[in-house]
């Protein structure tokens, strides 16, 4: 099985003009704490839930304001014929919850978001379904 098996395919993204409240109407909605944000539908940040209350709130930004102004802008990525197995690895050392997925190294064109949760549904292996359990240690 490989990500693309597993992964949510193109979900939405918002461009980086969009406002901070726009973002959260948007996880409000669809039901995520995570969107990517894109410069002319190319991935530039992500934004989180947990970005909007730590960048935005408590920083004393208005819901007005650009999503890009409090976008992470640093991207972590994978593709979407690598193994569940790299990639939890990935997430594990990164520290991380989802991961953008692209379609390859040469194009690099977005393609889906890969989340613990999408490879805990799809685990297969008992070996699998423990190495997600001790990535999602991270998170408590």
């Amino acid at each position: 099985m490989k990500v693309r098996d597993m992964m949510t395919e193109r979900p939405e993204y918002l461009e980086q003009e969009a406002t901070i409240r726009e973002a959260a109407e948007r996880m409000r909605d669809t039901q995520r704490g995570f969107t990517p944000i894109a410069h002319n539908e190319k991935i530039v940040g992500i934004v989180t839930d947990r970005d909007i209350a730590i960048r935005a709130v408590a920083e004393g930004k208005g819901p007005d304001e650009p999503v890009g102004k409090i976008a992470s802008g640093k991207v972590l990525y994978c593709y979407e014929d690598d193994s569940p197995e790299t990639v939890l690895q990935n997430m594990q050392d990164q520290r991380v919850q989802r991961l953008v997925v692209l379609n390859n190294a040469n194009n690099k064109d977005f393609v889906g978001v890969i989340s613990l949760s999408d490879i805990a549904a799809h685990s297969q292996s008992s070996d699998l379904s423990k190495r997600v359990v001790n990535a999602s240690r991270l998170y408590h």
